[in-house]
């Protein structure tokens, strides 16, 4: 499904997130029947993002860590060095997609990358996302616009957790996370993120 659509990948390397957010909105905006979808893989520079209908009680404690509200679903994240981001810049109708069937495919897409590296990767139901024995290894949230969507997937790969303390993660209090490299110590950015782009390519 989607196989002979272009989908066109892009690494962004280290990006500060407001002006990558602000970038995929204008795509969404300006795109036409024709404008080939995109992956887009970053890392940002440590900040919460707040989804529309975050609750400003989710975050827990000031930090010093920049809060910026977007226009995703669902509610507060943390993205910092050492986190996969992957932006997913689709137009869903010709793909055959609705938004479950994208998310599906998407937690499908790390659950398979997980088990590439001997981790077994599981859904929470009511909770979207990727978790190992309860723990969240991924965040999912999506913006949908004319039936093209925007924003993504975040992976924990080797990075600091100690941010996550001062949110409710996703807007669970208590909720445990967890990275990659608990699991596999070798884990990297680069190597992950070939092997999520060749995921997400299958699956899309």
């Amino acid at each position: 499904m989607g196989q002979d659509r272009p989908l066109i990948f892009k690494p962004l390397g280290r990006v500060e997130y407001e002006p990558t957010w602000r970038a995929m909105q204008e795509f969404t905006a300006q795109r036409g029947s024709n404008t080939p979808d995109e992956l887009r893989l970053c890392e940002h520079p440590p900040v919460f993002t707040q989804g529309l209908a975050g609750k400003p009680e989710h975050l827990l404690a000031d930090i010093g860590i920049p809060v910026v509200k977007i226009d995703r679903g669902g509610q507060i994240t943390y993205h910092g060095p050492g986190q996969l981001v992957c932006y997913l810049l689709l137009d869903l109708k010709p793909r055959g997609l609705g938004i479950k069937g994208l998310v599906n495919r998407m937690e499908q897409a790390v659950i398979d990358l997980l088990a590439e590296f001997g981790v077994n990767g599981e859904r929470l139901p009511g909770a979207p996302g990727v978790y190992v024995a309860g723990a969240k290894i991924a965040a999912l949230g999506l913006k949908v616009k004319n039936g093209c969507c925007y924003h993504g997937l975040a992976l924990n790969v080797a990075m600091d957790l100690s941010p996550f303390a001062a949110i409710n993660p996703c807007g669970y209090p208590g909720m445990a996370v967890t990275q990659l490299s608990a699991f596999v110590p070798t884990a990297d950015s680069e190597t992950v993120g070939a092997k999520l782009v060749d995921q997400l390519r299958v699956k899309l």
